[in-house]
This record gives C-alpha cells, sequence and structure tokens, in this order.
C-alpha cells in the first residue's frame, strides 16, 4: 500500500469513527428503524455532521447536508450505514447526496434491507460519485445488530439478561430477591431496555415480582419520554393472566401487553419481526423462560450481572437446564466484561 493510500485510509477510519459517534446519539430512539450517523468534511475539515433521531425525522444525510449548506459541492460524506435509495416517510438520501454535489461517499456497511440492498451505493455511482464500502464496519454494525439480523434473516437479535449470585442463584426459595445486584447494575440494565423494542417475561416472574419493565432512567442521555416504551411480550401457555385495567399486576393493566401462549418461541420471535417490527429482544425472566431460549438455541448474547455474595444451595438456580453429560452443555465465548458498582457485568457469545 502506498503511504498517500495508508493515509487516505487511516483518514477515513477517523471520520468513520466521529460518524459512528453521531450514530450513537440515536441509538435509543431510533427504533425499529436503525440508528446512523454522517459526517461530511471538506479538506479535513469536518462541515456538517447529523444523525437520525427517530422514525419519521428526516435522515443523519439530511442533518449533517443541511449543516454543510454549499460547502458540501466536491465533499466527502462518511456515513455508517449505506444511504437510503427509496422513499418512505423522508425521500432517498443518496439523491440528497447527489443534488448536493457531494463528490465522494465513504459507507461502513451496506443496509440488507430488500429496499436498499445495494441500491443506493449504485445510485451514487451512476452519478459519478467515488464509493467506498467496508470502513469499520464492525463497529459500525454494532448499533444495529437486531436490524441487520432481522433484514438478514427475518429473526430478532436475542439478548437474555440474568442477575445471579456467585454460586449461580436468583433468588431465595421463597422467592425473595430484591435486590441481589447493585443500584448501577440496574441502572445498566435500563441501557438494555432502552435499546429494545419488546422486553420478554414469563407469567412466573409476573406473579412473583410483579414487573414493570419499563425505560425509567435519567441517566441515558435522553429523557425517557423520548425513548420508545418496549412493548412486554407475556409467555403464559397455562393461561394464568388475564388483561384487565383493575388487575393486581402492572403488566396485566398495560393494554398493549403481548400474551403467549405456546410453546414455540421460533413462532414468537418471527412475529414480532414480521408484524410489529421488532428487532431488538430483551429476555428477562425466571429460570424456566431463561433455559427454554439457551436450549433452543434462540439467544443471540447472554448478559449476567454477577453479584459479589452466596445465597446457598436451596435458593433459585438461574437456569432450568438440565443436560445428561457433558456433551450437552452450553458453551460461550467472553465477549467482554467489566465491573460495575460491586457486579460484574459479562457478556457472553455463544459458541
Amino acid at each position: 500500500m502506498s503511504t498517500q493510500n495508508h493515509a487516505q485510509d487511516a483518514q477515513d477510519r477517523y471520520f468513520m469513527m466521529l460518524a459512528i459517534e453521531q450514530a450513537k446519539q440515536g441509538l435509543y430512539t431510533t427504533r425499529p428503524n436503525p440508528a446512523v450517523g454522517c459526517v461530511i468534511v471538506q479538506a479535513e475539515e469536518v462541515i456538517g455532521q447529523g444523525f437520525h433521531p427517530k422514525a419519521g425525522a428526516p435522515h443523519a444525510e439530511v442533518f449533517a447536508l443541511k449543516e454543510a449548506g454549499t460547502r458540501a459541492a466536491n465533499a466527502t460524506a462518511y456515513v455508517t450505514l449505506e444511504p437510503c435509495s427509496h422513499t418512505g416517510r423522508t425521500p432517498p438520501c443518496a439523491l440528497a447526496l447527489i443534488d448536493a454535489g457531494v463528490k465522494r461517499v465513504v459507507v461502513a456497511g451496506l443496509d440488507p434491507n430488500p429496499q436498499v440492498a445495494g441500491r443506493g451505493v449504485r445510485l451514487l455511482e451512476q452519478a459519478g460519485i467515488e464509493v467506498k464500502v467496508g470502513v469499520l464496519t464492525a463497529q459500525a454494525e454494532a448499533l444495529n445488530r437486531g436490524f441487520l439480523k432481522a433484514m438478514r434473516t427475518q429473526m430478532p437479535y436475542v439478548r437474555l439478561k440474568i442477575a445471579t449470585s456467585l454460586d449461580g442463584r436468583t433468588a431465595m426459595a421463597s422467592g425473595e430477591s430484591k435486590w441481589i445486584t447493585s443500584t448501577a447494575a440496574r441502572e445498566d440494565v435500563q441501557k438494555l431496555r432502552a435499546q429494545s423494542g419488546v422486553i420478554i417475561t414469563g407469567s412466573e416472574t409476573v406473579v412473583a415480582d410483579d414487573p414493570r419493565l419499563n425505560v425509567r432512567s435519567n441517566q441515558l442521555g435522553v429523557a425517557p419520554e423520548q425513548i420508545p416504551e418496549p412493548m412486554v411480550v407475556v409467555l403464559d401457555r397455562r393461561q394464568r393472566l388475564t388483561p384487565s385495567p383493575h388487575s393486581e399486576y402492572q403488566l396485566c393493566r398495560r393494554p398493549d401487553t403481548l400474551y403467549w401462549r405456546t410453546d414455540d418461541l421460533t413462532a414468537l420471535l418471527k412475529k414480532l419481526v414480521s408484524k410489529y417490527q421488532c428487532y431488538d429482544i430483551l429476555v428477562e425472566a425466571g429460570a424456566g423462560v431463561t433455559g427454554s431460549f439457551l436450549s433452543q438455541q434462540l439467544v443471540d448474547e447472554l448478559i449476567v450481572y454477577q453479584a459479589p455474595c452466596l445465597l446457598g444451595a436451596e435458593a433459585r438456580p438461574m437456569v432450568d437446564f438440565n443436560p445428561l453429560s457433558l456433551a450437552q452443555q452450553l458453551r460461550f465465548d467472553v465477549h467482554s466484561h467489566e465491573q460495575i458498582g460491586s457486579d460484574i457485568k459479562l457478556v457472553l457469545l455463544p459458541l
């Protein structure tokens, strides 16, 4: 690689990282749309930047072009996801870049949405614009795992969260469980909820804990009322629960709670994508539901908050899963680990 090409690649990575930082600002508010950022650069100076704040609002490129104004002519645009080529609730961003006279577009990754899927890049190239695809792709895609997986497979990205003791227990035998983990860990869970279109729980959890499963943190950088409230699905094949404004359980008083009465979790996940456009799923449930998702290999990411305490052999286990041999064990790769408050947070990816 020539020195000039190496310098260009380094510059492209730098400005794409700035675009990714822009995209992060919409992480909790864009559902069901992906979080996208755009930075426009002229002579190594950022002249415009923007992000997509929510569905129905202008896309990142529009905000960045507006800030750049006429200086966008002959500039380079850095976009974290392929510019759209279709007219939805907003006009095509590829055409906006063409009309602004941008001479070069650097894209982190192609959009697998069938309505785009390479057409945005082709539009730009047909207009004589130089296009480079594949800069910081993994970092950009990490912001939109659910959207990208759903577009590619019609299945959502499933995160399963467990709060446990050192000996793998989630509650006392009596059901007492508030609180095993620290305030800081529970605050971190709010981030998971805020980026989820759906939270799945079980009827056992509803009866035992009467959870709200909502987003209520004021520490997310976005006011809670600006975050789309995640839909809640209660797995209730025994039909223990009934929706009613007068129910003793908070989730049953919510008119938008969905009750799933069968064992077919794959059908549920497919329906959440196709009917409700929910691409990021968070499972917060007891050992039975947790075991079902894990044993059926429906979990993309296991998130464990482990408190430095012991609850003993009679306490409730974190997973109802009983392999008959080591060959049937479920193994994971440790993607990340960090201390949050007094607890350890492990992010694990199935092998």
